[in-house]
């Protein structure tokens, strides 16, 4: 087959790394892709978010088949692009990805269906709010409606911060559109963990738990972003809280899905709260986790190719996944500044000896080339990923590839995993 992956971050990296091991992929694609990608897959310059230039490269590639890392592609309608020119893919509709577009419709759906998940509210008037938050008190989260790269999420600490947030996002100044109406929802206690399941519309594939770090900096401080580090498998995700989940919040989700004529086909991202009394659902996302899709990646044994297509074609109920028993972990190196403003452009060396250690992939995030130099081009630049028999020696394994990378311009988290190894007697 000849397949397009659309995106250039480490998700679609890493895929990119899967599907290229495939022997059903006969020639890969990459639009627009990175420098890293460049090295697995053929890039071509075609903006993540353009959806009728994405439909034209694919026609003149006469593309088989097309794989569709990013949010807001797939929240944008790129997978009915595909499926009115006729060609394969793997992504939910524009219908179906509202389980990430709109945090209120998902939120509906878990009241109609009683999957559990945190009580809140969703207003777009500011007085309106303001009186909810103080009704409510404090901690309390305040959340963008739509999408907003990972960073829309506020955990206030006070009720003056939960109506700064308010006031910020509905004001539209702090995520356009995405923030013209909020969630206003209780703080969950608990471990927050990532879980993924493959749909085909009516048949589901459990694939594996993760565990993300979100805030940027150690001991969980600093502000969100869409990622620092990550690693599977987790703790906390054993099999009895993997059976609860797909029974209690991914199957009801599907059904409903199904029953209201917007089947979800692709990857369902499962982001959960658990403490004493089980899992509940914190948000749905229609797509990989970045950067929980590289550890995944990275454990699984089973050729990729097949369960893609399978979710699309509606044949996941023939299907099995293997998954290694080893850990996978992965450090986010990010450009000094990240999440908020950054420059771009500084050089990034000693690449190669940092891919010899053993047991590391580096899959890169936002990276582009410069004859021979790697360059810095985003804020989540690079993805030092390894694999080794346990947690404690995978974390080892990818800080010292760390260590031999030469960026000082760059900065990373040193705790990822502290969960896991912290549970260790």
């Amino acid at each position: 087959m000849r397949i397009l992956v659309v995106g250039g971050g480490g998700r679609e990296h890493a895929l990119c790394w899967a599907i290229s091991a495939s022997p059903l992929c006969t020639k890969l694609f990459c639009a627009p892709g990175n420098a890293g990608i460049a090295q697995v897959a053929e890039c071509i310059d075609v903006g993540a978010e353009d959806i009728p230039g994405q439909v034209a490269l694919a026609q003149r590639l006469n593309i088989d088949f097309v794989v569709i890392g990013p949010d807001a592609a797939l929240v944008a309608g790129m997978a009915d692009g595909f499926t009115a020119a006729g060609i394969k893919v793997f992504g939910p509709s524009k219908a179906a990805a509202r389980l990430e577009g709109s945090k209120s419709f998902t939120k509906a759906i878990c009241k109609e269906n009683n999957i559990p998940t945190s009580a809140s509210e969703n207003f777009a008037d500011v007085a309106k709010a303001e009186a909810y938050i103080r009704s409510q008190g404090a901690p309390i989260v305040v959340k963008a409606d739509g999408l907003a790269a990972g960073k829309g999420v506020i955990v206030a600490e006070t009720v003056d911060q939960a109506i700064e947030a308010v006031r910020d996002m509905l004001s539209g100044n702090r995520f356009g559109a995405a923030g013209s109406s909020v969630v206003i929802e209780e703080f969950m206690q608990g471990e927050e963990a990532s879980f993924f399941a493959l749909c085909d519309g009516e048949h589901v594939l459990p694939m594996v738990g993760a565990q993300d770090h979100k805030r940027a900096f150690d001991g969980d401080k600093g502000p969100n972003t869409g990622g620092m580090g990550a690693y599977s498998p987790a703790p906390v995700f054993d099999a009895a809280m993997q059976k609860r989940t797909m029974d209690e919040i991914v199957l009801p989700t599907i059904r409903a899905m199904a029953r209201a004529g917007t089947p979800f086909k692709g990857v369902l991202y499962v982001g959960v709260m658990i403490d004493a009394k089980g899992p509940r659902l914190v948000e749905f996302n229609c797509r990989f986790g970045d950067p929980e899709c590289q550890v995944l990646m990275m454990r699984l044994k089973s050729d990729l190719v097949p369960a893609l297509i399978a979710c699309a074609d509606g044949g996941l109920k023939h299907l099995d996944l293997r998954w290694s028993e080893q850990a996978a972990l992965t450090v986010i190196l990010a450009t000094k500044g990240y999440p908020d403003s950054y420059p771009r452009g500084s050089e990034i060396r000693g690449l190669d000896a940092a891919a010899k250690v053993e047991g590391v992939e580096i899959f890169h995030a936002g990276t582009k080339a410069d004859g021979s130099r790697i360059l810095a081009n985003g804020g989540r630049v690079l993805n030092v990923s390894a694999m080794a028999p346990s947690v404690e020696e995978a974390r080892t394994r990818a800080y010292r590839a760390v260590d031999l990378i030469d960026w000082p311009e760059g900065f990373c988290r040193r705790d990822i995993a502290w969960r896991a190894v912290s549970r260790k007697p």
